[in-house]
């Protein structure tokens, strides 16, 4: 294995990612429907959670239960700030916003949350055709009263939107040697400050 390689199959990537973004620039979009989502404060349309810009990243977690979509959401929400500086973000799943919100304290995560519930946006605006909850992500434009689904993308492991699969590719570690866990603290067999009032 030669470095020389390794920096010729970099560069080769950077350049494919830089035609592929251009490509997606010039997506004419496909208009959806106004869907309609449950908050903690009540129901909210597509269009509302465009909030005050035209461009709406609507993050597709599978929900509590997914330990990669915690990986993935996890990363999102350091990036939130930049990301909303530019475009509303929405994170929607199955859970219910109570259950929604819950978790997002547990992990410390700062978006915006809704709940398809499994019904008709999630079946009909999937990353995957065919499956009703997929994790990925969806950007929607807003041209007045039409949504256009502009881009889309699935997530899983080694794919261009967890920076976890290239950091661990980087220490020569792949996705078949690694799984993502909701913690990485393990309780040692005796605590030196006396072991009282730990949460598991």
């Amino acid at each position: 294995m030669s470095t020389e390689r390794i920096t010729e199959l970099e560069q080769n990537i950077g350049e494919l990612i830089a035609e592929l973004n251009a490509l997606r620039k010039t997506s004419p979009g496909t208009p959806v429907p106004n869907y309609t989502f449950e908050t903690l404060t009540g129901e909210v349309t597509l269009l509302d959670l465009f909030g005050g810009k035209d461009k709406l990243l609507a993050i597709h977690n599978m929900g509590q239960g997914c330990r990669y979509c915690t990986l993935w959401a996890d990363g999102f929400n350091g990036l939130l700030p930049h990301l909303e500086s530019a475009l509303s973000v929405v994170l929607l799943s199955k859970d219910p916003p109570e259950v929604q919100r819950r978790f997002a304290n547990a992990r410390g995560w700062r978006f915006r949350l809704a709940s398809h519930g499994g019904g008709a946006y999630m079946r009909e605006q999937s990353v995957c055709n065919g499956e009703d909850n997929f994790p990925g992500a969806v950007v929607y434009e807003r041209d007045g009263d039409t949504i256009l689904r502009k881009n889309e993308c699935a997530f899983g492991p080694g794919d261009l939107y967890c920076a976890m699969w290239s950091l661990l590719g980087l220490a020569g570690i792949s996705d078949e040697d690694w799984t993502p866990q909701y913690t990485y603290w393990q309780r040692p067999a005796e605590l030196d400050d006396g072991g009282s009032n730990v949460l598991d």
